[in-house]
């Protein structure tokens, strides 16, 4: 995964190459090369390249990573305050309660649409088999948390015991 001080990294690299760009164009607006006003293009051109590079380390979120947490699939979001996410049929209640955790802290957005809700509810689901040739969904839990604050310390997880029992018993 791409981190803040790897594109803060390209960015210095991309400077000290623009830096050396812009000499080299000022030694040849000296000498009165032909090429030189190309080179005042692509000595601009790095200079919009570094002060991207270097926007995108300084502003990109720092992803939380949640302790226990599986990986999860996004399966449904209407872009407002309802989303599903799957998760495996093997998932325990600890693995689920952060997997839900890691889930609400990867899908916050400042820019969803509440219309009139003000919290965001990420449902978990999975699929299990009952008989041959037979799906059947299977709502294993729940988190809903607020939709204007990033760092939510109120998020209200549910998770539904009745249903993780008709999981099936993971083979050891």
């Amino acid at each position: 995964m791409v981190t803040n001080a790897d594109f803060l990294l390209a960015a210095k690299w991309m400077g000290i190459a623009t830096v050396a760009c812009f000499v080299f164009t000022a030694i040849a607006f000296i000498f009165k090369w032909g090429f030189r006003f190309r080179f005042v293009g692509i000595t601009s051109f790095m200079g919009v390249l570094t002060a991207g590079l270097f926007g995108l380390g300084v502003s990109l979120y720092t992803r939380t990573a949640v302790p226990g947490a599986v990986r999860f699939h996004l399966v449904y979001d209407n872009g407002g305050t309802q989303t599903a996410i799957a998760v495996p049929p093997t998932i325990t209640e600890s693995q689920l309660e952060a997997t839900l955790r890691q889930a609400a802290y990867d899908l916050f957005s400042p820019g969803r649409l509440g219309k009139g809700e003000n919290q965001l509810t990420i449902r978990a689901r999975t699929i299990i088999h009952p008989q041959p040739d037979v799906s059947q969904p299977l709502y294993l839990g729940q988190v809903k948390r607020s939709l204007g604050s990033r760092d939510d310390d109120n998020m209200q997880i549910e998770i539904y015991p009745d249903k993780l029992a008709k999981l099936p018993e993971v083979q050891g």
